[in-house]
């Protein structure tokens, strides 16, 4: 028996497929076939098979949602949680990394820090955090921090700062890369600062560093501007500290200089609050410094 011998005949099922091309529905076409001999041998019911069309139809589109929305928030690296070796880590509370997937604290505008030597998986579980919010329909951009100040002093250049700005504000998730592997160019933690000022309490942002706290003066040319986005940026926040070594030198270990093969940064207690607004420039932070 085939599938045309179901009720309704031959101009039943060339109507459903025209039907199915005119919706723009090619993966229901693709099922329909098999669908239908599901029903003939009693497999499913008329009501089934109907949820079993949709439900491939449905599938196919949210895969290119997905897809697309990764790709617009520069998610060009999949990674995911079920792929990141916990066991490599044990300083990390497998436990609070998936309550963390959970994204409560992309609602409550907060910002997420993950600290930790190069290679020990910030980036990693960054990434997984951004698929596992894109998956649930919320917006995502991924850049590192070097390229963010760079596109903001272009605009800047260009006059059209606050565009940008309004650009990289519209995400529900923010995420900045590779925090203190570079010091930022002249001026850059203050566009920096604009951006997390406008963000503040507003979107939540995900953090990678290298460098503890204390350090961050040196990474944005100054201890105003360090204070001044820490200030924000500690005030709702989670850190959290991966004191392992590198994954990707786990082989080579023995090639590393001793001091560094268990080299782990600890994140120091953030400098005293300031006032809220712009923080004063670089010529007001050299006068702070010399009596």
């Amino acid at each position: 028996m085939s599938a045309a011998s179901l009720e309704g005949g031959p101009a039943s099922l060339d109507r459903i497929r025209r039907y199915l091309v005119g919706l723009k529905m090619p993966r229901a076409l693709e099922a329909l076939e098999h669908i239908l001999r599901r029903i003939e041998r009693g497999e499913i019911s008329a009501l089934e098979a109907i949820d079993a069309l949709l439900g491939e139809e449905l599938t196919l589109r949210e895969g290119r949602r997905v897809k697309a929305a990764l790709k617009m928030g520069r998610l060009l690296t999949v990674k995911t949680l079920a792929g990141f070796d916990f066991s490599f880590q044990p300083s990390l509370d497998r436990d609070r990394i998936m309550a963390l997937a959970e994204l409560d604290f992309v609602d409550r505008h907060e910002v997420l820090h993950f600290l930790g030597q190069p290679g020990c998986g910030k980036t990693h579980l960054a990434l997984a955090l951004g698929v596992e919010a894109v998956k649930t329909g919320r917006s995502v951009y991924f850049s590192t921090l070097a390229d963010i100040v760079s596109s903001l002093a272009k605009a800047e250049r260009e006059g059209s700062l606050r565009e940008r700005l309004r650009f990289l504000c519209r995400p529900q998730l923010l995420i900045v890369d590779e925090i203190g592997y570079l010091p930022v160019i002249p001026g850059g933690g203050n566009l920096f600062f604009q951006l997390v000022n406008a963000r503040y309490e507003r979107g939540a942002m995900i953090l990678t560093s290298n460098r503890g706290f204390s350090e961050w003066g040196d990474v944005f040319g100054g201890t105003v501007v360090a204070t001044a986005l820490l200030d924000r940026l500690l005030h709702h926040a989670v850190v959290v500290q991966i004191e392992g070594a590198s994954y990707r030198l786990r082989r080579h270990a023995e090639l590393m200089p001793e001091n560094t093969r268990a080299r782990s940064i600890s994140p120091s207690a953030p400098p005293p609050a300031r006032r809220r607004g712009r923080p004063p420039k670089e010529r007001e932070a050299n006068q702070d410094s010399n009596p």
